[in-house]
């Protein structure tokens, strides 16, 4: 009779941890969901302003390479330091879920492999977004190094309001500073690198979404949520 009360005891509190363990479960994926909603709300308005600054990339290049670059600095000196700016671009993602999955152990509560392997892939997917941004931050530090033999910096400094906001209008057209073939060669490849990396990521941007979007029906179907 001892035996098997301890017996049933053992049983219940057994089915109690796998019970308290199973809503720990449910509770994280839920908050995942959330934050993977953001990360896509998030990622959709990424991609609107890439778009629109390779339209400014290429309307730059396109000015400075001109016969009379001369004629248009009013359009260059805008599209110079806006290029350049990366708050409408940059991707920092909701990972408060998925750093407490990770670095409390928590991975071990999703007991479907298939489910844990494509949280782990979208996570992937993630750190390869927050890389090629640290790229594109260094791209564009280069870029600057290269604007400082091209444009007048306090030209700049008056396009700027209080609030740090770019403002489009100049009472004058602003001279560009001397510079020689090289300078704007140099420049050139520079600019394109940015232009390339900002395709480049709008395009992972989008996989990024299929992604996300998979995952989120294979949780919502997994754990029944709305």
């Amino acid at each position: 009779m001892l035996f098997l009360a301890v017996t049933a005891g053992f049983l219940v509190e057994n089915q109690r941890e796998h019970y308290i363990e199973h809503k720990r479960e449910k509770q994280f994926i839920i908050s995942l969901v959330n934050d993977i909603k953001a990360d896509t709300a998030r990622i959709n308005r990424i991609i609107v302003a890439r778009t629109e600054r390779d339209r400014k990339l290429d309307t730059l290049s396109s000015l400075m390479n001109s016969a009379n670059p001369g004629f248009h600095t009013n359009d260059i000196y805008f599209h110079a330091v806006t290029v350049s700016r990366t708050i409408t671009i940059r991707f920092v993602p909701n990972d408060g879920t998925m750093q407490q999955l990770k670095n409390s152990g928590a991975f071990r509560l999703i007991r479907d492999r298939e489910v844990a392997d494509s949280i782990a892939k979208y996570d992937v997917t993630v750190r390869t977004l927050l890389r090629q941004g640290e790229l594109e931050e260094t791209l564009i530090h280069d870029y600057r190094q290269g604007a400082a033999h091209l444009f007048n910096a306090l030209v700049f400094d008056r396009m700027l309001d209080e609030d740090n906001t770019v403002s489009r209008v100049l009472k004058d057209s602003p001279s560009l500073l001397p510079y020689d073939k090289t300078d704007l060669y140099t420049w050139n490849y520079k600019l394109y690198s940015m232009k390339a990396l900002n395709t480049a990521i709008r395009r992972d941007a989008r996989q990024f979404l299929r992604q996300a979007s998979d995952l989120l029906i294979k949780l919502k179907k997994e754990y029944r949520l709305e």
